[in-house]
């Protein structure tokens, strides 16, 4: 990839070059790009253009790509050649929004740390969203601009979208300035908020009010108080090192982790309601987390905690052995219940399913690329190689590696066979 040194002066806009044919090769690896390409599947309307998109990007059909705030350009071709100006506009964050976000990144120099390494950690985005701040685009959230004339997504807009979600694997500062801000811009705003002086507030003057006067309202009611403010982080629970021993049977350790975990929870839930009681009452959020067995609690909780003892005890709990709990976690960092659920269920694919499957298979790749699939129920493991595809419930594409005569979780969920399996034998190559 190669771009110009826009940022160097300040410029808005940044421009990358064209990439040549990679057929066979997947798009996303990262879990911020598989959640870009997850926008775009989503909420197009004809799966076919979609598909199309894929086909033309693959085919380096794609043009310089130029990306500044609200927008990304490039001339997409056609097979017989024919240009088109493709547009894919997000919207930009606001100052006030932006202001939270500095405001959050300060508070959290790992955040700061990560970006310039070009990653972009799961907990940054959530504490984003937890402050009202939505980094990476939901269903939608992407509109398609082409002079095609197509009203919807087309394949000139979805192959430019495929495009970027390279560009964003490689440099998620690029989605940062689709929101509104360059990467120099950026870093000079954090670098002088985390030098600024912190203002201390002024101390409140109490007025003296007359004792007659307060018992004449002693019958109405006060006002109902503000909403409260939303904490900066979580608070620490009290520690458990008392003198007192604990009883027979219980782990001050985990007691400890499991209010830690409560506290975060209940900080994202605080966050989530105030967002929604002061915003649009057209667009009401839940912040109800769904129910989820002990089984599947067990792998959440041991998924966050990096404690050997509690990860053990969860594995008996859960009726887990060892690595069949690590299997779990990985599964679960993938792709929540989701992803758990593709690890250890197989069902037979049917009627409607199987066909739009077989379809999938069959469009995924170009004649001659296509791998060799042995199917087995939901299952179609590459023959003489490592990869395997898991299709889910919700028509996503699983990718699986073989790992020491087990399948271990590759990656996230796409729409795209070929970018699954191509996440599979990247993580094997890595391995190698």
């Amino acid at each position: 990839m190669s771009d110009h040194d826009d940022e160097q002066t300040h410029s808005p806009e940044r421009t990358f070059a064209a990439l040549p044919p990679a057929h066979g090769r997947g798009f996303a690896v990262t879990w911020w790009g598989r959640a870009w390409l997850g926008a775009l599947e989503d909420a197009a309307l004809d799966p076919a253009q979609v598909k199309t998109g894929r086909r033309l990007a693959r085919a380096g059909a794609v043009g310089a790509v130029s990306v500044r705030p609200g927008r990304i350009t490039a001339v997409v071709q056609d097979r017989d050649g024919t240009g088109h100006r493709a547009d894919v506009l997000l919207e930009q964050l606001s100052a006030e929004q932006w202001d939270r976000f500095l405001e959050m990144a300060v508070e959290r120099a790992g955040h700061v740390a990560a970006l310039l390494d070009r990653e972009m950690p799961p907990d940054l985005v959530e504490d984003a969203a937890a402050a009202g701040i939505e980094l990476l685009p939901g269903m939608g959230d992407l509109e398609p601009e082409c002079d095609c004339g197509a009203w919807d997504q087309c394949g000139h807009t979805a192959a430019l979208c495929y495009r970027t979600a390279r560009l964003l694997d490689e440099d998620p500062f690029v989605l940062l300035l689709l929101r509104g801000r360059g990467e120099r811009a950026l870093l000079d705003d954090l670098q002088e908020r985390s030098v600024r002086p912190a203002e201390r507030p002024a101390e409140p003057d109490p007025a003296a009010v007359d004792a007659a006067e307060v018992w004449a309202a002693a019958d109405l009611l006060p006002a109902l108080p503000g909403l409260p403010g939303l904490p900066a982080e979580p608070g620490t629970p009290p520690p458990l090192d008392t003198e007192v021993p604990p009883p027979a049977g219980t782990d001050p350790s985990a007691l400890e982790y499991l209010a830690a975990r409560t506290a975060g929870t209940a900080h994202l839930m605080l966050a989530e309601a105030l967002r929604t009681a002061v915003g649009p009452a057209t667009e009401p959020r839940s912040v109800r987390a769904p129910e989820l067995t002990v089984a599947q609690d067990a792998v959440r909780l041991a998924a966050g905690s990096a404690d050997r003892t509690t990860v053990r005890r969860l594995a008996e709990g859960s009726g887990r052995g060892r690595d069949e709990l690590a299997l779990a976690v990985l599964a679960w960092r993938h792709g929540g219940v989701a992803g758990l659920s593709v690890l250890e269920e197989e069902w037979t694919v049917r009627d409607e399913a199987l066909a739009r499957a077989r379809t999938a298979l069959e469009e995924a790749w170009d004649d001659g690329e296509r791998p060799t699939l042995r199917a087995r129920a939901n299952r179609w493991t590459v023959v003489g190689g490592h990869g395997q595809l898991r299709l889910g419930r919700d028509g996503r594409w699983w990718p699986f590696r073989k790992e020491r005569g087990r399948w271990v979780p590759a990656g996230g969920g796409v729409q795209d066979p070929a970018t699954a399996l191509a996440t599979a034998d990247r993580g094997a190559a890595e391995e190698a």
